[in-house]
């Protein structure tokens, strides 16, 4: 089935899940993709990944003779091990890669894909739940279709949960849903029978290294470099081609590297650049969606395009966090290598091309201070995901730090 996906598709670059990538391609190619899927896997698994690929496939304007509607699959709660044979009706070859549809997803710009994630340390909200329901009810803006991701279902609690079963059950013609989770234990019964469930295999740091090796031809340090901080292959391979992200990742090497000998201004200084370098990215995007609201604007209604500067702002919203995250996996994985030294443990390090900053530190440390240094890092995740102020969190992680790894 990878044969016939399109070289520079999202599906065909989900080569650490070839089985998933064929299982969608099949349902796409068939016109009988489900209209509400469940991905179930571990973090880094690729499940987000997978999820934009199948939205590129749906929404491509050059995948389906015009006027084709794709069917949607009822009693979608099957696994792929019991999905029966289905009749090749055949109309839509999956994602061409070359088209503007195919582009917006590729960059995550496109309308009509809403991704959606918790807004509150205790999960969803209701407004949440309500502006979604209402944008399901409109017409697309560009595309044939709609798309909605929700990353970490297992967080719908039951108030905003069922406020969502009706639409999961009989959804408007050609909006498809696709839910992220780890685990059907954890999320509701009633979510989990309204979805094809897909589950996502784990992947080793080693696979994920030579899926970005083969996808960008730089070295196996630098993608393995990547992976640990992206999190996933695809997200790894357009954090290689981000000079800015790459820039951010820097800064916060830079940043621990000069602790030892920096004071308290030094420190309120550096978490100040450190968020500058860290919104760097979102400028690009910014521009983007600027562009597409200009385009719009003029045969849009004045509710159609409240809502899409709405979603603009999440989507900002959203990538400030991952952008934050992603300079906190950069600290975790360089602690880790540090940890590593100070133990004389077996094992390849990660940041390869820092080794003299990890040298600098491991000189100093020990491995209880390392190990409170690796929780400063964990509480700075939890207080971000708890909607701390950001450079706030980096503040107090970094002055943590600072007094876990002093020499003594």
């Amino acid at each position: 089935m990878s044969e016939s996906l399109a070289p520079n598709s999202l599906l065909a670059r989900l080569d650490t899940q070839p089985r998933v990538r064929d299982f969608l391609a099949r349902a796409v190619k068939s016109g009988r993709a489900s209209h509400a899927y469940l991905f179930l896997g571990s973090p880094g698994s690729g499940k987000l990944d997978a999820a934009w690929a199948l939205a590129q496939a749906l929404l491509c304007s050059n995948a389906s003779a015009p006027g084709t509607v794709l069917a949607h699959v009822g009693a979608a709660s099957a696994r792929i091990d019991a999905a029966p044979g289905r009749p090749a009706a055949a109309v839509n070859p999956g994602a061409c890669a070359a088209c503007d549809d195919c582009r917006r997803v590729a960059r995550r710009t496109h309308p009509d894909v809403h991704y959606l994630a918790p807004e509150s340390a205790t999960g969803y909200l209701i407004a949440q739940t309500r502006d979604l329901l209402e944008d399901v009810a409109l017409s697309p803006i560009r595309a044939r279709g709609k798309v909605y991701i929700i990353d970490r279902a297992e967080q719908l609690r039951a108030n905003t949960a069922n406020a969502l079963l009706k639409t999961l059950e009989e959804p408007p013609a050609n909006v498809t849903f696709i839910l992220l989770g780890t685990s059907t234990d954890v999320m509701l019964p009633t979510i989990v029978s309204r979805c094809q469930c897909v589950p996502f295999r784990p992947l080793s740091l080693e696979e994920s290294t030579v899926a970005v090796e083969h996808a960008t031809g730089q070295p196996a340090a630098r993608c393995c470099m990547a992976v640990a901080v992206a999190g996933s292959p695809a997200r790894a391979v357009e954090f290689l081609k981000s000079a800015d992200r790459v820039a951010a990742r820097r800064a916060m090497v830079r940043a621990v590297d000069a602790l030892a000998h920096a004071d308290e201004a030094d420190i309120l200084a550096s978490a100040k650049d450190l968020m500058g370098a860290i919104h760097a990215p979102l400028a690009e995007v910014k521009s983007t969606q600027q562009a597409i609201l200009e385009q719009n604007q003029d045969y849009l209604s004045r509710g159609a395009l409240k809502q899409l500067e709405d979603r603009n702002k999440r989507e900002l919203n959203a990538r400030e966090r991952s952008g934050i995250m992603e300079a906190l996996a950069s600290v975790r994985s360089l602690l880790r290598d540090v940890l590593m030294m100070v133990e004389g443990a077996q094992g390849s390090p990660v940041n390869d091309d820092v080794s003299d900053v990890v040298e600098r530190i491991a000189a100093c440390a020990t491995t209880a201070g390392v190990m409170r240094a690796l929780d400063a890092v964990a509480q700075a995740e939890a207080r971000v995901a708890r909607n701390v102020t950001p450079q706030l969190a980096i503040e107090v992680m970094l002055f943590d730090i600072r007094k876990a790894l002093k020499c003594p």
